[in-house]
């Protein structure tokens, strides 16, 4: 059985149509990317999987649990978390705290624990040494300590890139949904964000979505890849399927990669 599956998704604006009747499904343990050129319905469909938006037709099931109808909070603890296009970091707040906020899901101390009485006090010290642990060991995994303690703002673009990155693993998700990790790095920085997310998928067994419009990483980290355009499927299978195919070289390509 799939541990992700989307069934005849629609979603629309008014008259347009952003997700048109889509379908696929991805493996547990995949690289599954998403292309299509700007304005193809991409986004969109994140948008429905955590809940920003509601589909107007179609299915979203995770494990065999429904999607639609959910808060992005309760997607998230479903086990799906989500970089986005641009950063939503806290930039005058330091690396380890951003990443610290990805793990909120998961504390059980309320303030009230916090300043209440000794025992309780104790308890929400034992959860937040818990939680410090964890982080510490995505710090370690994504190599960030230089950047530990240093404020958000501060770091170079790529750094930040990956600060969000590590905040969505903060989560512990099954799925991560990563919307154009390689954007607005340079070369070196994308050869790196291709070892870091085969990593992920390696090393923690977390199943990647990703959209990306960078061809290259797409086709050497995907294990399938989905083209779109209008919100329709074009084709699925193989990177060399699909980047060769005639109507996604029309549609977006404009040449054989």
């Amino acid at each position: 059985m799939a541990l992700f599956e989307i069934n005849n998704l629609t979603k629309r604006f008014g008259g347009l149509i952003a997700v048109d009747n889509l379908s696929f499904s991805i493996k547990k343990g995949e690289i599954f990317s998403i292309i299509g050129p700007n304005g193809a319905g991409k986004s969109t469909v994140f948008n429905c999987i955590n809940g920003l938006y509601k589909p107007e037709e179609g299915s979203i099931q995770f494990k065999g649990e429904n999607l639609i109808g959910q808060r992005p909070d309760q997607v998230a603890k479903m086990g799906i978390a989500r970089t986005f296009q641009n950063l939503e970091l806290f930039a005058h707040m330091t690396t380890i705290d951003n990443l610290l906020l990805g793990r909120h899901l998961h504390m059980k101390a309320n303030l009230g624990q916090i300043l209440g009485l000794n025992f309780r006090r104790s308890k929400a010290a034992k959860e937040e040494i818990t939680h410090r642990r964890k982080v510490e060991e995505i710090i370690d995994f994504l190599e960030l300590e230089s950047a530990r303690d240093q404020y958000v703002s501060n770091l170079p673009y790529g750094k930040q890139k990956l600060v969000e990155l590590g905040r969505a693993l903060a989560l512990e998700p099954e799925l991560i949904l990563l919307d154009e990790p390689a954007a607005g790095l340079n070369q070196e920085e994308r050869e790196e964000m291709v070892f870091w997310i085969q990593d992920i998928r390696d090393q923690l067994g977390v199943t990647v979505l990703l959209i990306e419009h960078n061809m290259q990483l797409v086709k050497g980290i995907s294990d399938r890849i989905l083209a779109i355009s209008f919100g329709k499927k074009l084709t699925e299978g193989t990177p060399a399927e699909v980047l060769n195919h005639e109507e996604v070289i029309k549609a977006y390509l404009g040449e054989v990669v």
